[in-house]
């Protein structure tokens, strides 16, 4: 990822529950998966052992002109490792799919991010070529996909969820003795929370819809999961059945993740 100390990239095809994986000592992981997808992981975590120089010869290297500028207007340094190593994942991992399905050759310093400014979708990731993106961090990592059609992923450090939000994650009584809903009450919280963001963040719009507008119906033992839109979803939607949708989720090196894709 850096001329600094990251290693190349190995790049395979397989599934997602034999290729993610979480590594903070790994700055970049790029793995081509079934679906078609392709997932890239930055370490957030690598980034802050970075001095300045360092950080600065990164961004030289794979941002544009207009993006090394938006970096340095990020004063937070928090702030600014995220929004970089966002950058880094989704721009790796547009670049990894379009050598495999275009063969294309674009540098990353050429993948231009852009977000949506207006409505439900302001600040869903897009780029300038024909693919769709998702991204989401948190703690020490930035986890990109990047595939045919749109695609919602979200990352969560597992942990234990305040009162508010258990109660929201909990199936309903009525729901206690549906044979799918025995999959859901083995979930982790963190997990349950992860699927919800990531079927609203397939569709764009995030938190800007009530997640309890999304219900988990069911997890299975390969991680799939299925789920159902709520009224006030499938106003926005016209396809609210979670079952046309492939839906996997994991609880993977202590972050709980999830992917919603067609």
């Amino acid at each position: 990822m850096s001329t600094v100390t990251a290693p190349p990239a190995r790049v395979t095809v397989t599934g997602l529950d034999d290729c993610l994986t979480l590594d903070p000592g790994r700055p970049l992981y790029v793995r081509h998966v079934r679906g078609p997808l392709t997932v890239s992981v930055v370490s957030i975590a690598w980034l802050r052992t970075i001095d300045d120089r360092a950080r600065t010869a990164l961004e030289s290297r794979h941002l544009s002109a207009a993006e090394s500028v938006r970096a340095r207007q990020l004063r937070l340094p928090k702030r600014r490792l995220e929004w970089l190593a966002g950058r880094l994942a989704l721009k790796h991992a547009v670049c990894a799919y379009g050598r495999r399905h275009f063969d294309a050759r674009t540098g990353t310093r050429d993948v231009h991010i852009n977000a949506v400014t207006q409505g439900l979708r302001a600040g869903r990731p897009w780029v300038d070529l024909p693919v769709e993106v998702g991204l989401s961090h948190s703690v020490d990592f930035a986890v990109a996909v990047c595939g045919p059609r749109a695609v919602g992923i979200d990352v969560e450090r597992t942990r234990r969820m305040p009162p508010m939000l258990t109660e929201l994650l909990t199936p309903t009584p009525g729901a206690a003795t549906d044979p799918e809903s025995a999959g859901v009450r083995a979930m982790p919280l963190s997990l349950r929370w992860a699927c919800k963001e990531a079927v609203l963040k397939h569709f764009g719009f995030g938190l800007r819809v009530d997640p309890q507008e999304v219900e988990l119906t069911g997890w299975r033992p390969d991680g799939r999961f299925s789920w159902r839109a709520g009224p006030g979803l499938r106003r926005h939607v016209s396809r609210g059945d979670g079952t046309r949708f492939d839906s996997w989720a994991r609880e993977v090196d202590g972050y709980s993740v999830a992917l919603v894709w067609r």
